[in-house]
């Protein structure tokens, strides 16, 4: 995929671990793991708007566009 998603990265640097971001999101450790791995599908503005508002961040900072090395 060519959007690579920097959660973890944003979280290092926030010194916030996984489990406190889902407290103060609102949103199932789960559904962040499989936002933080790659894993997602998509992922809703609102889900993305309170990530940004916990982490102090722009949606720049959490969202990455690489092109594919196959694409033509």
């Amino acid at each position: 995929m060519a959007i690579i998603i920097n959660l973890d990265v944003m979280l290092a640097k926030r010194k916030m671990r996984l489990n406190d971001l889902s407290e103060s999101v609102g949103i199932s450790i789960q559904n962040l793991s499989i936002l933080k791995t790659g894993r997602a599908k998509a992922v809703r503005f609102s889900t993305l708007n309170a990530i940004c508002q916990v982490l102090e961040c722009q949606p720049g900072d959490l969202l990455e566009y690489q092109p594919d090395q196959d694409a033509p």
